[in-house]
């Protein structure tokens, strides 16, 4: 009996690496919902280094379509305030962006890029 030879897969592209101030860009576009910039600030830093950085531009872009669903969540609960299970799915809604906010940060912070669930992918 012959032995069965080994499976070589491909390897997976490399990640963007973060190089000098790659990595606290890619952190304030996670954290700009604390700092009160909201959209705002990954929008502008995904337009200013998109063509500097894949690193930067990919955690901005994630960030800017994560605040965007955000966004898109809480208009969806106003008219449901009217029967008051708005206000529910509004604080839920809240806390996660909080939780999920910071989770991203550390990420950032380690080099890596945080998928956000379920996020509308809007700006690809």
């Amino acid at each position: 009996m012959d032995p069965i030879p080994p499976v070589i897969t491909p390897p997976a592209p490399p990640a963007p690496s973060a190089r000098g101030n790659d990595k606290i860009w890619s952190m304030f576009c996670h954290l700009s919902v604390f700092l009160g910039v909201g959209l705002l600030l990954p929008l502008v830093v995904y337009l200013a280094m998109r063509h500097e950085s894949e690193y930067v531009a990919g955690n901005a872009k994630e960030a800017l379509n994560f605040h965007l669903s955000v966004l898109i969540y809480i208009l969806c609960c106003i008219p449901l305030c009217f029967v008051l299970i708005g206000f529910f799915f509004g604080a839920i809604v809240i806390i996660s962006m909080l939780i999920l906010s910071i989770i991203a940060t550390v990420q950032a912070s380690d080099g890596g890029c945080y998928r956000y669930p379920l996020t509308l992918r809007l700006i690809q």
